[in-house]
């Protein structure tokens, strides 16, 4: 069980906190509601970009890594579709530290041209290694654009193109940050083993002055169903050859989003798993297997990827899959297999509970989906998926007619 108190600032700021006696470290999570969903076609990237910039220097602090090192702490932050997240972790006593940083920045956030030009020049090069010069890099290029068609899920979080980073003004950036970066827009969660009162007490010191902001609904956009196969086939100079099938799955404010995300470890999680067991190690079809999905607020994607063995097209490789989605689409899975896979999950979600930085992650994540309670729900919720809601929904979604295919052929 983990207790938290929630407190809702003036200005709109969510502030999360939790007492932690199990470990002298306190952590700090600030989420802002500005993932990739809310940058405009034409200037993607954006978020990623600040994800950067928000460690160049702000009114008060020239550097932020200098500031938070020098109190003993470390930082840290990640992007998606639809937040960007920032996290310290430091000695407890140095908590307020940590506080003025963030609030420090989220008040003034320094944009001069040379920070920028500096941040810009990273985040390109970021681009030109993952996308670019890795196999496989462009992946998510060639499947969000198929898999959408209006939403912004559209375009990946590292941005369409570089030169959307390259050509953004100063204009535009302090535009982005004084509409997205406001606190009425963000969630503080707090972990660390001092009183929830005096930790919500601190941050009304902290955060309380800030001013809010107008802040835009997030961009909406609902896409036609499909009922039509896509796929691409890309040449690279990869290593091996690979596939890769993408359907859209389940919003994660969706109950069904624990059906999935259990129809996804029956599939390929760990050696026991179906795609695994069959062809990886019975079959020798595929040197590599796996099934995920992306978990985004609104409906995501559910990936199946394969690397097949030497003298196996991907041909065979797809028809072999489909066996697979095919059987758990007709016959419902047996009980015990679902039990074992039930307790694997619970599992996880226990160890996830144990670390300080992921208590204060999940409280603020759970909150920006509407409770953070549902951190000590989740299991819960989990228990609630039966054999015949698994079988139900991998009818639903593997459907020939709603797959996106990848295939990636060596040059």
């Amino acid at each position: 069980m983990i207790p938290c108190e929630a407190h809702t600032l003036r200005n709109g700021l969510r502030v999360i906190a939790h007492q932690d006696p199990s470990t002298p470290i306190a952590a700090v999570n600030g989420l802002y509601r500005a993932g990739s969903r809310v940058e405009q076609p034409d200037r993607t990237g954006m978020a990623h970009l600040f994800e950067h910039l928000m460690f160049s220097g702000s009114a008060h602090v020239e550097d932020f890594d200098d500031a938070i090192q020098h109190a003993g702490g470390d930082s840290n932050a990640f992007t998606n579709a639809d937040i960007t997240n920032f996290y310290d972790l430091l000695p407890v006593d140095n908590l307020e530290t940590a506080l003025w940083l963030e609030s420090d920045r989220m008040l003034g956030l320094r944009l001069g041209q040379e920070d920028v030009d500096v941040q810009k020049k990273v985040v390109i090069e970021e681009f030109k290694e993952t996308c670019l010069d890795q196999p496989f890099g462009n992946l998510w290029h060639l499947m969000a654009g198929m898999v959408y068609q209006n939403h912004p899920y559209r375009w990946p979080t590292i941005g369409l193109v570089p030169e959307h980073v390259a050509g953004v003004t100063l204009k535009e950036l302090h535009r982005h940050f004084h509409t997205w970066y406001r606190p009425n827009n963000a969630i503080l969660s707090i972990a660390a083993d001092m009183d929830p009162q005096k930790i919500l007490r601190l941050a009304e010191k902290w955060f309380g002055d800030i001013p809010s902001g107008t802040v835009p609904p997030w961009p909406e956009a609902v896409d036609p169903p499909q009922t039509t196969r896509k796929e691409v086939t890309e040449r690279q100079n990869v290593p091996v050859e690979a596939i890769y099938l993408g359907f859209l799955c389940p919003a994660r404010h969706d109950p069904r989003f624990y059906t999935a995300d259990l129809l996804t470890d029956i599939l390929s999680n760990g050696p026991s798993s179906r795609l695994y067991r069959r062809l990886v190690m019975e079959k020798e079809l595929f040197s590599h297997v796996d099934c995920y999905l992306t978990g985004s607020l609104d409906p995501g994607v559910l990936m199946i990827e394969g690397k097949p063995t030497p003298g196996i097209s991907l041909e065979q490789a797809e028809a072999a899959i489909w066996s697979e989605l095919e059987d758990i689409a007709t016959h419902r899975p047996p009980d015990r297999e679902v039990e074992k896979f039930l307790n694997k999950n619970e599992a996880a979600i226990a160890f996830s509970q144990v670390s300080v930085i992921h208590k204060a992650m999940n409280l603020g994540f759970f909150d920006l989906l509407g409770d953070p309670d549902l951190i000590n729900q989740e299991t819960a919720l989990y228990r609630t998926v039966t054999a015949g809601d698994l079988r139900q929904l991998a009818a639903d979604t593997f459907r020939p007619s709603a797959a996106n295919v990848v295939y990636y052929r060596k040059e």
